[in-house]
């Protein structure tokens, strides 16, 4: 909440032109004396109300104890000047922005912390500072990374709500937010990442739509108008946010592998493919084709699966990754994989990347093993769903020739699908037969029933009109010529 501006009662600016230096030549010699000749200076002007001057006289002190080296003697100077009765706001804020730019000046490390705690106890509880203590604590944070304290790092930079902050930058909130999430995976505390991750939004970080050359005139016919009204006319800044987008959906793409949220990855992975950076650097196109295919195949099939699967099959540029859009084609037809064929003829290339290993231990990611099991789960669920859809009733002995599974893991794989509800399965084990076949609920047999009667009746209604209107046509026609000629002579 900005302070309101007081209007000074008098100037003193004069006054200090002249001490100001005069404390210059004095510190050489006695640096108390030189801070108390301008503190008699700066109460003067704080009683005043004379912003402009107490803010030249505050940060004259701190900068005249910085210049003689007497670093604890600053720090004393400014938690006694932020504390002296009526300080102005604007005063404090402007001698605090100057200690901070003090910092890579400290003779060392120790003294660099001192200053730093100094300004974290004067900007504690105030709003108006608010973004300056945020800055001073990212710098505290980033010192305690450096000495390997990942977790007092963390802890540091976590307290922070910078999201409330009214003051801050909306591109420096999302920075700020982005180290706090990136220090919790560095932990390893995805619960608090994962919270901290939703305080980003998506909306900001979208690409912006090109402005067509009518709103560019449009604009430009505004600001014309503005200045012709002689109003302030601010210069207008595209504010770019992909290094941003970039860095927040690589920190979700990581949530959500650890989490194994496959489809959740799928989604981050098109978003990243949703940025100019990324559409113009083969490299990376490529490389986001590619965990786009792998991920949305991982997941665990359902509604939204199965529609995302055929919408990134529809996609033109998929043509750039043929191996992976062959192996994405599999999974949209009603066909069987034999797992043996499809680790053959895919594995060695799945397994070049991050994203599979087929030997546990051989990646450096722990779960690329754990991924490529998964694989062979979804073509053995696809294999089972197919089946489904073909067959009723099958002998279980055929089953497990089709889906290359011994019996108990066959069971064990319907078994899954039965309970995920992704297909309807009983078995009967002493006749060893797999039933497909969903029994109708008693509505549905109702409702054909009725179904059935009603189209019935439709039909018997049909034929009663019929032979009624060949009963009518029977009626009016003649029998013989003797008839005929009657009919013709009345």
């Amino acid at each position: 909440m900005a302070e309101r501006m007081l209007k000074p009662e008098k100037d003193f600016s004069k006054e200090a032109d002249k001490q100001i230096p005069e404390a210059e030549k004095l510190a050489s010699t006695d640096i108390q004396a030189a801070i108390e000749h301008l503190a008699v200076l700066e109460k003067k002007a704080r009683q005043a109300s004379d912003l402009a001057t107490t803010s030249r006289l505050l940060i004259a002190i701190v900068t005249l104890c910085k210049d003689a080296g007497n670093w604890s003697l600053m720090n004393e100077q400014v938690l006694l000047l932020s504390k002296k009765h009526g300080q102005l706001k604007q005063a404090i804020t402007k001698m605090v922005q100057v200690v901070m730019g003090f910092f890579d000046s400290t003779p060392n490390l120790e003294t660099k912390l001192s200053a730093i705690e100094t300004l974290r106890t004067v900007t504690e509880g105030k709003i108006f500072v608010e973004v300056e203590r945020a800055r001073v604590t990212k710098v505290l944070s980033d010192i305690k990374k450096d000495q390997g304290d990942l977790k007092a790092a963390a802890d540091i930079l976590c307290e922070l709500q910078v999201e409330t902050f009214g003051s801050m930058d909306r591109r420096e909130k999302t920075e700020f937010i982005l180290a706090q999430v990136a220090l919790c995976i560095e932990v390893g505390d995805w619960n608090q990442a994962g919270i901290l991750s939703r305080k980003i939004s998506t909306r900001y970080l979208a690409r912006k739509p090109k402005k067509t050359p009518e709103d560019l005139e449009k604009e430009r016919k505004e600001r014309e108008k503005k200045k012709a009204r002689g109003e302030e006319v601010p210069e207008e800044k595209e504010d770019d946010t992909t290094d941003l987008k970039l860095r927040y959906y690589e920190q979700q793409v990581t949530l959500a592998k650890h989490d194994d949220k496959y489809l959740d990855a799928c989604k981050h992975y098109r978003q990243v493919l949703d940025t100019e950076a990324v559409e113009e650097d083969p490299r990376q196109l490529h490389a986001t084709l590619q965990r786009i295919i792998y991920f949305v195949i991982l997941a665990p099939h359902d509604n939204e699966q199965h529609d995302l699967l055929h919408r990134i099959q529809r996609d033109s540029r998929i043509s750039e990754v043929p191996v992976e859009a062959e192996l994405l084609k599999l999974f949209t037809i009603h066909e069987l994989m034999r797992w043996p064929e499809v680790a053959k003829k895919f594995g060695p290339h799945l397994c070049q990347t991050d994203v599979f290993d087929a030997e546990p231990g051989q990646s450096a990611d722990e779960k690329a093993h754990q991924r490529w099991k998964d694989l062979r789960k979804r073509v053995i669920e696809h294999n089972v769903r197919v089946v489904a859809k073909y067959y009723t009733r099958i002998q279980m002995g055929r089953l497990t020739q089709l889906l290359d599974l011994a019996e108990d893991e066959t069971e064990k794989y319907i078994s899954d699908l039965v309970t995920s509800k992704t297909v309807y399965a009983k078995i009967d084990r002493p006749a060893r037969i797999v039933s497909f076949a969903k029994p109708r609920d008693a509505d549905d047999v109702l409702n054909e029933w009725s179904g059935n009667m009603k189209s019935l009746l439709g039909l018997l209604e049909r034929i009663d009109h019929l032979i009624t209107k060949e009963e009518m046509m029977a009626r009016i026609q003649p029998t013989s010529k003797s008839g005929k000629g009657k009919a013709v002579k009345g």
